[in-house]
């Protein structure tokens, strides 16, 4: 793409739906596609072997892609890689290669990669379905780096109040402070509040805490959903105490990036927000 060698990988279910749903799934930064797999425990794609969907892992370059941050110390934000332009050219190559259908894409990714869904709920709402932000937050305006179409679009956020490199409550993304600077994002609850006024949401969302399965994992989940007739769909995950990681039962992650949730399958709570966004844009 745009004269770049470019890769990804595709999870393909044994029974494929006759017009399969498209799942791009993102890596984090210094990542790539297998990395992306194990960061939602494999979840999704267990799911598309339940509901027949592809799972697309695409490899950024050189191991990150280019969110809407403007501070980056990576070739891909240096180079002003068109990681929007690859991602629409490789959606294109599905439905034309395995039948997909082009009104149900989604993206979702952590980190870097959540940077990159978000980057097309920015810039091009009419590729994309819904989209799901893992660890990222909306870049503070002096750190911009795209222009936004200002145009609705069904986003879930899902982020730790204890993240130690995207900081709930805004400010700048390195690692406690110090490491990995990439400049300063808003907080989550700003960059929700973006979302849903742009859908044209006016009421108070709807608030709901998840049940504490697990007592010992120091972390509990509240929902937050915006949802009206002719609307596009808004949710925010807070995960109380959580970290800058993929909730998961059977995932711990180093705790130099966080507790880890094991309450939730994020990726079930995704997918379950990307069929209600498709059904809400039927």
């Amino acid at each position: 793409w745009d004269g770049i060698s470019r890769h990804y990988a595709v999870y393909e279910p044994a029974q494929l739906a006759a017009n399969p749903a498209i799942v791009l799934v993102m890596h984090g930064s210094m990542g790539n596609p297998e990395q992306a797999r194990s960061a939602y425990a494999y979840a999704f794609d267990q799911l598309a072997d339940k509901d027949g969907f592809l799972v697309v892992y695409p490899h950024g370059f050189e191991d990150h892609f280019n969110g809407c941050r403007l501070r980056g110390p990576y070739s891909a934000k240096q180079q002003q890689i068109d990681d929007v332009g690859f991602l629409r050219a490789l959606v294109e190559r599905l439905v034309e290669q395995n039948n997909a259908n082009p009104a149900a894409v989604f993206a979702t990714g952590i980190s870097n990669g959540g940077q990159m869904a978000m980057r097309l709920a920015l810039e091009a709402p009419d590729l994309v379905t819904a989209v799901a932000s893992v660890a990222a937050s909306l870049p503070a305006a002096a750190n911009m780096d795209c222009v936004a179409s200002g145009k609705p679009a069904a986003v879930l956020l899902m982020n730790g109040t204890d993240d130690p490199m995207n900081p709930y409550a805004g400010g700048t993304v390195a690692l406690y402070g110090l490491l990995g600077n990439r400049g300063e994002v808003l907080s989550s609850q700003e960059t929700i509040n973006y979302w849903a006024k742009l859908a044209g949401h006016s009421s108070p969302p709807q608030q709901r805490t998840l049940a504490d399965t697990v007592s010992d994992d120091n972390s509990t989940v509240e929902v937050y959903n915006w949802e009206a007739p002719g609307r596009k769909p808004v949710q925010l995950y807070a995960i109380i105490g959580g970290g800058h990681n993929v909730p998961h039962p059977q995932l711990k992650l180093p705790l130099i990036l966080g507790g880890t949730n094991n309450d939730i399958v994020a990726a079930q709570e995704i997918w379950n927000f990307f069929k209600l966004a498709y059904d809400a844009n039927r």
